[in-house]
């Protein structure tokens, strides 16, 4: 097997590894600590805790779903984005860009399991500073989307590849 084909291979496992731990990162705050309904809360540090909210929207609550039909179209098409980042991660032949679509995919996967099964994601990830909030109420999946996402810019802005000639031996 190629040293690509085993970072393929490799990125594929993260990507399971990311949903794996997202869904069950939720059952347990669902069904283990009883975060059922919304505002649920759990104190885990003075400056994270586990709060329950159901997210009908994407990235940053955009684009809620208000109707059955609105639910069916978000599976839709964040199931294509999840195709789109398969594809490319697929594509590539660098372990760091593989590692970050894979990020990507497991997460969007983890998403994609609540809206189909729940018709929203849930979220509980709740970092602060005293009533200060930096973040919306995350979950697994968002952080791994979203550190997929800042390794494929920040490797797109800081990471070039020598030309040719540069690469050739002289």
């Amino acid at each position: 097997m190629s040293t690509a084909n085993k970072f393929r291979a490799l990125g594929l496992a993260i990507a399971a590894v990311i949903f794996v731990a997202d869904q069950w990162l939720k059952r347990f705050v669902v069904e283990d600590l009883g975060l059922t309904a919304i505002g649920d809360h759990y104190p885990l540090l003075p400056f994270f805790d586990f709060t329950r909210t159901n997210n009908y929207g994407v990235s940053l609550g955009m684009f809620e779903a208000t109707s059955m039909e609105m639910r069916w179209v978000l599976v839709g098409v964040t199931g294509l984005i999840a195709c789109v980042v398969l594809y490319l991660m697929l594509r590539e032949r660098r372990l760091g860009d593989i590692a970050a679509y894979a990020l990507i995919l497991g997460g969007a996967l983890g998403n994609i399991r609540d809206r189909f099964s729940f018709g929203y994601v849930i979220d509980f990830a709740d970092f602060h500073i005293g009533e200060f909030r930096p973040f919306l109420i995350f979950n697994v999946a968002d952080a791994a989307i979203s550190i997929g996402v800042v390794i494929i810019l920040a490797r797109a802005l800081f990471m070039r590849e020598k030309p040719d000639d540069e690469q050739s031996p002289a």
